[in-house]
């Protein structure tokens, strides 16, 4: 009881430094961890933020950095956009959802900058927590395996629920990896870090992330680490292994093999969808661009269907004006659920969701349909950006986070959630800004 008590007391003595330190840290942390949770934790801890900052403001504290300009300038274009809108409600909607766009970065403004050792105690405090997260979906799959003895419960949404998404949490697991990985020296607990976080990668089942993931890890390896030279063949041997064994990995094998059919053959026959006679077919990628028109049982894997959405694209491109502004914020399911019916996709019934009710799964083709050429400028200089400053600092969790952010967004409209938005924008905000003149302290 004594060792609690002490424990307790000394991790409050901690806080409490940190808060008369730099008010506003615990806070920017406190809004990261909040992420996998409800959406009420994510709007309360920004309202924190917000207070806090108003209270502690100084005018020395002020800094206008460049960096901050670009989602603020994209929030404000989404603003504008209602008055173009062809949906306006849904525009509307979308406003408040977005905030964190531009209420992250005004904060970073007027709150004083960050050390580097404050901000690797914000990259430290999130990786520690999606090591606690991990465990916590661990073990809440276990205690579900025993009851209903289905394996699917460790995998892909299964693990997480569908309305957290395993691929969003995958992105937050392996950018935490990779915190870890970067450590000159490793505590034991470190270590477990690193082997949790890495199973949790693979167990989430997103082929995107997995292979960006393995990606980052031999590059790590081959020019980053301090056996780069020493064993850089026997670990190019090493990540080319694990690569060619990543479609033999259990759920992440019948993702794989599903993709590499929709790639080699026309109309395959999904095994795991079908029942009995009523056989459903998998679209592969050639027929999700030329096809003229779909049927109701014809099923669009992943790869596939973003070709599809890709396809109608082109076609908004050529024939709706929305080169210039685009159809407004949230506003291009309308149009989708049009194409959805002109291809005879499946719609949906009272149990499933149609084809016609899913955004752009892109970022890229998401924010320009919507906002157009200004709205996919200002995210793709955003993006320059942050590429730029990781590799000039040759900070790799920086370097990390901006390649996972530009591969994701070729497959998730990432932004148009406010779970993704705020991971985002913060992880933007904190790797991007300019350190306070100090001598950098290791964590």
């Amino acid at each position: 009881m004594e060792n609690i008590f002490n424990f307790s007391k000394n991790a409050i003595q901690n806080l409490k430094q940190e808060y008369n330190n730099h008010p506003s840290l615990l806070f920017v942390l406190l809004s990261l961890l909040c992420i996998p949770l409800g959406y009420a934790f994510n709007s309360i801890s920004l309202a924190l933020l917000i207070i806090i900052t108003l209270i502690n403001f100084k005018k020395v504290n002020f800094s206008f950095e460049n960096y901050l300009i670009f989602p603020i300038g994209l929030y404000f274009l989404m603003l504008f956009s209602f008055t173009w809108s062809i949906d306006k409600e849904r525009t509307i909607s979308a406003i408040s959802k977005e905030l964190p766009l531009v209420l992250f970065p005004i904060c970073f403004l007027l709150f004083r900058s960050f050390s580097e050792f404050e901000k690797q105690k914000i990259i430290k405090g999130f990786s520690y927590g999606m090591v606690a997260f991990s465990f916590f979906y661990l073990i809440k799959a276990i205690i579900r395996f025993f009851i209903s003895k289905d394996i699917s419960v460790f995998f892909y949404h299964e693990l997480v629920t569908k309305d957290v998404n395993a691929i969003h949490v995958s992105v937050y697991m392996a950018v935490s990896f990779f915190y870890f990985l970067v450590k000159p020296i490793k505590t034991n607990l470190d270590k477990l870090a690193l082997a949790v976080l890495f199973l949790m990668v693979f167990l989430l089942s997103s082929k995107n992330i997995v292979v960006v993931f393995v990606g980052l890890l031999g590059f790590y390896y081959l020019f980053f680490s301090k056996t780069a030279k020493k064993l850089r063949l026997r670990n190019l041997i090493l990540i080319l292994v694990i690569l060619f064994s990543l479609p033999f990995i259990g759920k992440v094998k019948e993702r794989f093999k599903q993709e590499y059919e929709t790639i080699m053959t026309d109309s395959s026959v999904n095994d795991v969808i079908s029942k009995g006679p009523d056989k459903v077919y998998n679209v592969s990628i050639k027929q999700a661009w030329t096809s003229e028109t779909f049927k109701p049982n014809d099923f669009f894997p992943g790869t596939a269907f973003r070709v599809f959405q890709f396809r109608i694209f082109t076609e908004f491109l050529h024939d709706e004006a929305i080169f210039w502004k685009g159809f407004g914020l949230d506003a291009s399911y309308s149009k989708i659920e049009e194409k959805g019916v002109k291809y005879n996709l499946y719609l949906g019934d009272e149990n499933n969701d149609g084809y016609q009710k899913m955004n752009f799964h892109n970022q890229y083709i998401q924010i320009f349909a919507e906002l157009g050429v200004f709205g996919i400028l200002l995210l793709l200089i955003m993006l320059a950006l942050s590429i730029r400053n990781s590799v000039i600092s040759k900070n790799y969790f920086h370097i990390a986070f901006s390649v996972l952010m530009i591969s994701l967004f070729l497959t998730e409209s990432f932004l148009w959630r406010q779970r993704g938005v705020t991971f985002f924008i913060v992880m933007y905000c904190v790797l991007n800004a300019k350190i306070k003149s100090e001598k950098t302290i290791a964590v």
